[in-house]
């Protein structure tokens, strides 16, 4: 038995679910998500929750299980209070600016890097810090991924773009391997 999917999902207020079939789209007040589920599992909706179960006990259905209500919490979620991912620019010379629309990060390149964000995502530039908000957690996390890959951090000095709070283990250099 699943202990993540036997669990209901609220809805909050200002937040509506419709069900069609195998569709499930969520409206709210930051946009709208819909997910495909699968036909081996079962959606029902009262009031204020969502509950998901398996049609039949198969490996595959309490496989999707829980993932199918993982997907729906995280869409119910991201209508409503939406998400973000802070990345930082460590380094001398190291720095990203918007420009209009796009991102323009310069990272120890001959040229700087310029990154276009994918409708529905926001990007908020203050001193060393990036901020990706939007409401697609999947989306979000993806075009942070995408960011940090202009120049990963290195494992000597730590220079690059991180995660706020991500621990970049370091690695001794020459100096201290020769004596």
């Amino acid at each position: 038995m699943s202990r993540i999917g036997k669990l209901p999902i609220e809805i909050p207020s200002g937040v509506t679910v419709d069900l069609v079939e195998n569709l499930v789209k969520v409206i709210g007040q930051k946009g709208s998500l819909e997910l495909e589920v699968s036909e081996l599992l079962n959606i029902k909706k009262d009031e204020a929750s969502i509950t998901v179960a398996p049609k039949e006990e198969t490996t595959i259905s309490r496989q999707l299980w829980g993932l199918t209500r993982t997907l729906i919490s995280n869409m119910v979620t991201g209508v409503s209070s939406g998400y973000e991912k802070q990345l930082e620019t460590v380094g001398i010379g190291y720095r990203a600016q918007m420009q209009g629309n796009k991102l323009v990060v310069n990272a120890g390149y001959s040229h700087p890097v310029e990154f276009n964000p994918p409708e529905g995502i926001s990007l908020k530039v203050e001193k060393n810090t990036i901020t990706v908000s939007g409401f697609d957690k999947q989306l979000v996390g993806q075009v942070a991924a995408n960011i940090r890959e202009i120049r990963k951090p290195e494992p000597y000095k730590g220079k690059g773009i991180k995660y706020v709070g991500e621990h970049i283990r370091r690695k001794a250099g020459k100096a201290a391997k020769a004596r």
